[in-house]
């Protein structure tokens, strides 16, 4: 069966509204090839709303920083493409949007940021001196994609944080972005807008 069989056939179990727009999208797009030939059209990643100012500085020490470890993610995002969830046991992949890295690596980073705004505390991420910070914070990013079912993006992150006395915490956040096209770049923008604002939750609940 051709790519565009495989396509046409997930997206004929879907309801008509979400069906006529991803066939269009479709339609226009193409499919993305991941092989030696062009490039996707678009490359999605992950950019802060807010960040700290050139020549911010914060000081401290490994007993009251904290660090910022790479989340854990399933197979469906440990590629630069961007998972469909198609019906609650299949997915697809959104055609011609790629991500500029792995989805996990950049929300890691995303999360740092948020973190260092919202704390003003030291937080530390990459390399070995994350792991000598008495306060670490990970997880997994449970999803991180789109849903053709409802037409919404749909960010998950189990987070866990493990504080200086040994206690481990645990909480799921989530965001969805309704009423999504599916084609890359209003999908990359809601990818971008869901992803922050669970990081900014992530932020305040380890401030707490």
């Amino acid at each position: 069966m051709s790519r565009r069989g495989v396509h046409m056939g997930w997206m004929a179990r879907l309801p008509a509204k979400s069906a006529v727009a991803l066939a269009g999208a479709l339609a226009l797009a193409g499919c993305v090839s991941f092989g030696g030939g062009d490039p996707p059209d678009e490359l999605i990643t992950l950019t802060p709303t807010t960040t700290a100012p050139a020549g911010a500085a914060v000081t401290g020490d490994f007993s009251t920083a904290i660090s910022v470890l790479e989340p854990e993610a399933p197979q469906s995002l440990k590629v630069t493409r961007v998972p469909v969830q198609v019906t609650p046991a299949t997915l697809a992949y959104l055609p011609d949007a790629t991500w500029v890295d792995r989805p996990a690596k950049l929300f890691g980073h995303l999360l740092t940021e948020a973190v260092r705004m919202q704390t003003g505390r030291l937080v530390l991420e990459g390399g070995d001196l994350q792991y000598a910070a008495a306060t670490q914070l990970t997880g997994q990013l449970a999803t991180m994609g789109y849903d053709a079912t409802s037409s919404s993006v749909v960010v998950r992150f189990d987070a866990v944080l493990r504080r200086p006395d040994g206690q481990v915490r645990s909480r799921r956040f989530e965001s969805t972005v309704p009423g999504v096209a599916p084609k890359a770049a209003p999908v990359g923008a809601a990818l971008n807008q869901a992803a922050n604002d669970v990081a900014t939750q992530v932020a305040a609940w380890v401030g707490r």
